[in-house]
């Protein structure tokens, strides 16, 4: 059972047919979605709308430098949430601009000027941490501060694996695209630590599948050995 002192968590995403995000290491994700069908762009930018934040890690900022709003339909941006272990956020990222409320976690070892800089910038920044961003300690500040209710990942491997390693995701929703591009260190959904042994695999239930335009989108739960299948 899903923690009531966290918000709810969808991580969402697009992959290849081999589980790839983007092209090739240091690529960006945008070359790919281009791909997605006009309706699984809208399905995107919807889910942003229903959901109270967004979260992405730093070095997809860095790569996509990514708005994280909603565009395509009627509804409000939610607010963006981007952990940063030392404050790395490039002073000129959209996600500082005034199309949405922006927080920043960071941890304690981040250095003083760029978290004194990221907060002259107009953003929140949530200190969660000793030398990395505590993400459970960041979900309960999300919950308890800023009223959390349901927030969606767009994010890459690393922050995936986190998330993941930590059982803060509730649901997944794929949005599969007709692609296959290889690549030993091209990355894929989930990276971070090998597992050893078959469990320490993470289990999922299949909830739903449908085609949205020409992209098939299967929506899982995660299990966590509870064997329930509720994913809540």
């Amino acid at each position: 059972m899903a923690d009531h002192d966290r918000p709810h968590v969808l991580m969402m995403s697009e992959i290849t047919v081999d589980g790839k995000l983007t092209l090739r290491r240091g690529a960006s994700s945008k070359i790919l979605m281009k791909y997605m069908a006009p309706e699984t762009e809208i399905l995107l930018h919807q889910t942003r709308a229903e959901c109270d934040a967004i979260m992405v890690g730093a070095n997809t900022i860095r790569i996509d430098n990514s708005f994280l709003t909603v565009r395509l339909v009627e509804g409000k941006s939610p607010l963006r949430v981007i952990p940063s272990n030392r404050a790395d956020i490039p002073p000129d990222a959209n996600i500082l601009g005034p199309d949405a409320r922006t927080v920043i976690a960071v941890s304690e070892a981040a250095p003083a000027e760029k978290v004194a800089q990221l907060r002259e910038s107009g953003a929140d920044v949530v200190v969660a941490g000793e030398r990395q961003v505590d993400l459970p300690e960041l979900m309960r500040v999300l919950k308890s501060d800023y009223g959390v209710s349901r927030m969606m990942i767009e994010g890459g491997p690393t922050l995936n694996w986190s998330m993941l390693n930590h059982r803060l995701v509730d649901e997944i929703r794929l949005i599969h695209l007709p692609f296959i591009v290889g690549g030993a260190d091209t990355p894929s959904l989930v990276g971070g630590m090998h597992i050893e042994t078959e469990k320490e695999m993470i289990r999922l239930s299949l909830k739903r599948y449908f085609m949205c335009g020409s992209n098939l989108v299967t929506e899982w739960n995660l299990l966590y050995g509870d064997g329930d299948g509720s994913g809540a």
